[in-house]
């Protein structure tokens, strides 16, 4: 297990390196000096010069990136041009609400996904396979902002169910959170639980027409032990392999649903810094995203070993 957890870390540093590069890189994309794109065409010399060196834009960009890359490793993501605080401090009062985000629309895909997958791949060909596939392909179809939108207006607005906008964490109580998280989570998950359901129902189909389920039917082993115990074991790979596609499809769904609902998030945090050319902040948000799914990505390659020990 070591000597896997050290494989795979050593293959994540040429692709951190990347990503670094590239998210450095973002300030210098296009003609335009990132100074004026800050502050404007109609700022002051002065000002574009003392905004010019606040940013180290003075040094050549072998330099710059360096020193960025250095402060990124002692965990300094410097300071916004625009909030006029740190990066980091923004990032840690945005990043419990997104994750929170996130973990309930991941759960509500699993916990509706799979159930549907299995359901479909027990009945595979027949009615039932049929309007699941089919309610799959609508799923993945439907924008995530126009079914905001419209949940927005019916559930929120219309039938006054929910909070329409805004946002509350377990800390300001379970119930208060549930409100203001089930709407915006169903948004998010629409998509994944087409996703989930789609892949469960062919890794299930697979595993039923082994040649293992056979003998245990010829046992005489009940069907509902067949499909719940072993079948949905060989399909363990399957489903860790999409849930953690999941979880980051999820968080890259959440820039626009958190813009939609007014929610303090890393997504409208980046819009928000985006619109505002803050690029400290872009690129500290970006950054942050990156290392989520390398770290998600590496949790995966653990999870493989842990459940089929002849994955190397």
């Amino acid at each position: 297990m070591l000597r896997l957890l050290g494989t795979r870390l050593a293959a994540v540093i040429p692709t951190l390196l990347f990503a670094t590069f590239t998210i450095f890189g973002l300030q210098h994309i296009g003609p335009a000096d990132p100074a004026t794109l800050v502050l404007g065409e109609n700022a002051t010399e002065e000002r574009i010069a003392e905004v010019r060196e606040q940013l180290g834009l003075n040094d050549p960009l072998v330099v710059q990136y360096g020193k960025w890359v250095g402060r990124v490793a002692t965990g300094d993501l410097g300071g916004s041009i625009i909030r006029t605080e740190q990066v980091s401090t923004i990032i840690g009062r945005a990043l419990p609400t997104t994750a929170q985000l996130v973990l309930s629309g991941v759960t509500i895909s699993v916990l509706i996904g799979i159930p549907l997958g299995i359901l479909a791949a027990t009945r595979a060909n027949r009615a039932t396979d049929v309007a699941v596939t089919s309610g799959s392909a609508i799923g993945v179809s439907i924008p995530n902002f126009w079914l905001a939108l419209v949940l927005i207006t019916a559930v929120a607005i219309n039938w006054g169910l929910v909070p329409a906008r805004g946002f509350a964490t377990l800390s300001d109580g379970v119930g208060e959170a549930f409100r203001h998280t089930i709407l915006p989570a169903f948004v998010v998950s629409m998509s994944g639980i087409a996703i989930v359901t789609r892949q469960v129902r062919g890794a299930m189909i697979e595993a039923l027409n082994a040649p293992s389920v056979r003998t245990h039917r010829a046992k005489g082993l009940p069907w509902r032990t067949i499909v719940w115990k072993h079948a949905l074991r060989n399909s363990a790979v399957t489903i860790v392999t999409v849930v953690g596609l999941l979880v980051n499809t999820t968080l890259g769904a959440t820039v626009v649903v958190e813009s939609v609902f007014a929610i303090p998030g890393m997504g409208s945090r980046v819009i928000g810094a985006a619109s505002a050319r803050d690029f400290p902040v872009i690129q500290g948000v970006v950054l942050t995203y990156v290392l989520i799914v390398l770290a998600i990505n590496l949790i995966i390659d653990i999870a493989y070993r842990i459940i089929d020990p002849r994955i190397s």
